[in-house]
C-alpha cells in the first residue's frame, strides 16, 4: 500500500542541499588552487601567498553562496541602473 510519491524538484530540499554542498566544495577548492597558483606566480612573501589563497577561497565561497541563493529563490534584488530619458536629462539641465 506504500505509494511511490515523487517530490517535485522545487520542493526537494535534499537534492538542493546536496547540489549546494557540492558546488561550494568545488568552488572553494578550485578558487583556492587558483589563488595558490597566482600567489606562487606573482608574490615572493609567504604572507602575500597565503593572502592570495585566502582571497581565492573567499571568492569561491561567495560565488557558491550567490549560486545557492538563486537555487533557493531567495536571491537579493539585482542592482539595475535607473533609466534616464532624454527629456528628463534636458529638463534637469534647464534648472
Amino acid at each position: 500500500m506504500a505509494e511511490n510519491k515523487q517530490i517535485p524538484p522545487q520542493f526537494d530540499l535534499n537534492a538542493k542541499w546536496d547540489a549546494c554542498l557540492d558546488l561550494t566544495l568545488r568552488r572553494f577548492f578550485y578558487s583556492s588552487l587558483a589563488g595558490a597558483f597566482g600567489g606562487l606566480l606573482f608574490f615572493r612573501s609567504p604572507v602575500t601567498r597565503w593572502a592570495s589563497i585566502a582571497f581565492g577561497a573567499g571568492v569561491g565561497l561567495g560565488s557558491a553562496y550567490n549560486e545557492c541563493s538563486l537555487k533557493y529563490e531567495n536571491s537579493p534584488p539585482k542592482l539595475v541602473a535607473p533609466k534616464i530619458s532624454v527629456a528628463t536629462a534636458s529638463q534637469h539641465e534647464q534648472d
